[in-house]
């Protein structure tokens, strides 16, 4: 869209006028940017509520800059909120015109305004500024208290007593400004544990669940499902576990307005049933004052993290932990003369508290691992992967294999795979192909990899010309290529090409699973266990799956059912091979 308006600038003043005449504020967006065309409207993005007691948040980094294009489900910025560090997220494609709020800016109250974003189609860097009339309420009413009248009982913001939490309508859109209570998913008096859904709101873009951060009790509806409610307007009180949610305060007003003024007087915390003096400046809730009372810790000693003037757990347990404070147990005495237990404290040394963040350990990931994740991701992203399994009776394989460790020659049933693989290549060429430019290479060699994990990750070392040699030449190449890899000393022509890949977990027990192909192979067979089953005749046998994952543009149904068939009838009947030969 572009606006105009019709001057009258004379030619022969139009440089002198334009250049120092100021327009009022309501007509500025007809000035002309320096790129000569009209200034642009930019969509407000304001600081979102991340957390159902956010207040206000820190803007920690930006992660778009002035220019970048945005995508739905981009991150943006990371932001402090009263909880932890979270990333904010945009549900629109647009691009980011202007930032408001630099990084490191604190105190940013929800709702103000933190940047601009224009249409992918528009000048961002003709963006108009926002002036102050088009401020968020919740900042205009915070400049303007101080000097305006006291207003009514009905919309003063009242400190909710301590352990009960009023629930403001969060924003779950960067662009909501107002959402409907769809459903409560929480009765009054219910229990909620942090991540539990407690209600379907929708917004200006769908209906979205809210779910809280905190162990509470849900105690008050204070809108009805269908109400449409502004951002900021309270819709729920819940209180600390272990109090009477019956009891819980009911405010005055539930209207979005900002925090109280300096000028109100702080709310009073009671004293400690410790006997410990509780300055009048801190707040806490019964789950706090229980940790005070159980270390004899004085809550002036602990500064608060949370909301003004409110003393948090984690708080107390930091506190417990840097100073590594003792649990201090309460022993009732006799009752005394007024009816009142007198308090006796007796001192027993308990196990050191374990509380705080927890450990954690960063592994920096090999180029070995940063290559199979690239590839792998390409791989599953770009090929359309199709699945297929049979089961394979292995009983006569199990047969030949005692046999021959009779004679002393070991051997694997992986050896016996591959070397069946190799002859089912043969016998079905278009499985032994690659697909490279979009064109379908049938490869006459039949070189098999075979998937090896090592201390830095899989590598598929190759058995080339696999059809051509014998079972123990196969179990010899296995075992040696299985060594080199785990020392780290493949040369790239060993594990660089193949035509098809096997990847057998039977050793770890697994029963089945589907492989990833490796490019610009065309396919790769997913080795499971041997296991022992009953079949109709109630006789025991031993049966192993094999999933094959094939590229769907390169081999057809029909013709992945086939190799597999192929591959059952030789393993089901490995009579005609010999050691040596493959004929």
């Amino acid at each position: 869209m572009i606006r105009t308006t019709v001057g009258f600038i004379s030619s022969k003043y139009s440089y002198n006028l334009v250049s120092r005449f100021v327009l009022p504020v309501k007509y500025n967006q007809l000035c002309l940017h320096t790129s000569r065309l009209l200034n642009v409207k930019g969509k407000e993005i304001t600081m979102p509520s991340l957390s159902p007691t956010m207040e206000s948040g820190t803007i920690v980094k930006w992660l778009k800059k002035e220019g970048d294009p945005i995508q739905p489900g981009d991150a943006i910025a990371d932001i402090q909120t009263d909880k932890a560090v979270m990333t904010f997220e945009t549900e629109e494609e647009s691009i980011m015109a202007k930032i408001i709020a630099a990084e490191g800016t604190k105190d940013i109250k929800v709702g103000t305004v933190i940047a601009l974003t224009v249409e992918p189609d528009e000048d961002w860097k003709s963006v108009e500024m926002p002036d102050a009339s088009r401020q968020p309420a919740a900042s205009s009413a915070s400049v303007s208290a101080p000097a305006s009248a006291p207003s009514s009982s009905s919309n003063e913001v009242v400190e909710p007593p301590p352990g009960q939490t009023n629930v403001a309508m969060p924003a779950l859109s960067p662009t909501m400004t107002s959402g409907t209570i769809v459903k409560w998913l929480k009765n009054e008096g219910d229990e909620i544990s942090p991540g539990d859904a407690v209600a379907e709101i929708q917004t200006d873009k769908a209906v979205m669940t809210f779910e809280m951060e905190d162990d509470a009790i849900l105690a008050k509806y204070l809108v009805k499902e269908g109400s449409q409610v502004d951002v900021g307007q309270l819709i729920a009180i819940t209180v600390e576990k272990g109090m009477d949610w019956k009891s819980a305060v009911i405010p005055t007003s539930t209207k979005a307005v900002a925090k109280e003024s300096s000028t109100a007087a702080p709310p009073k915390a009671t004293p400690s049933q410790s006997g410990q003096p509780a300055p009048s400046d801190q707040v806490y809730g019964l789950a706090v004052k229980r940790l005070l009372e159980e270390y004899a810790i004085s809550s002036g000693s602990v500064k608060g993290s949370g909301r003004p003037n409110r003393l948090l757990k984690s708080d107390v347990l930091a506190h417990i932990e840097s100073n590594k404070i003792q649990k201090v147990f309460l022993k009732a005495d006799e009752p005394s003369a007024t009816g009142k237990q007198a308090p006796t404290t007796k001192t027993q040394i308990s196990a050191p508290l374990k509380s705080g963040p927890s450990t954690y350990t960063d592994h920096e990931v090999s180029n070995i691992r940063a290559v199979i994740a690239k590839r792998l991701g390409e791989s599953k992203s770009s090929i359309p992967h199709s699945y297929i399994t049979i089961d394979v009776n292995i009983d006569k394989l199990n047969e030949l294999r005692s046999e021959l460790k009779a004679e002393n020659l070991k051997v694997s049933m992986n050896d016996f795979v591959i070397q069946a693989v190799a002859q089912s290549l043969i016998q079905c060429p278009p499985i032994n192909s690659i697909y490279k430019n979009e064109q379908v290479t049938r490869i006459p060699n039949v070189d098999v990899s075979i998937a090896v994990s090592t201390p830095t990750g899989l590598i598929t070392p190759i058995i080339f010309d696999t059809v051509k040699k014998s079972l123990t030449d196969i179990s010899n190449d296995v075992k040696s290529l299985a060594d080199k890899a785990r020392k780290g000393t493949l040369k790239p022509n060993e594990f660089q090409g193949g035509t098809f890949t096997i990847s057998n977990l039977g050793m770890f027990g697994i029963k089945e699973f589907s492989a990833i192909i490796n490019p610009p192979q065309t396919a790769i067979l997913a080795v499971g266990t041997g296991r022992d089953v009953l079949d109709t005749s109630l006789r025991k046998k031993s049966m192993m799956s094999a999933t094959l994952s094939y590229d769907s543009r390169a081999i057809s149904e029909d013709q992945a059912a086939n190799f597999l068939s192929v591959l059952r009838s030789r393993l089901e009947n490995p009579s005609f091979r010999s050691i040596g030969s493959n004929h």
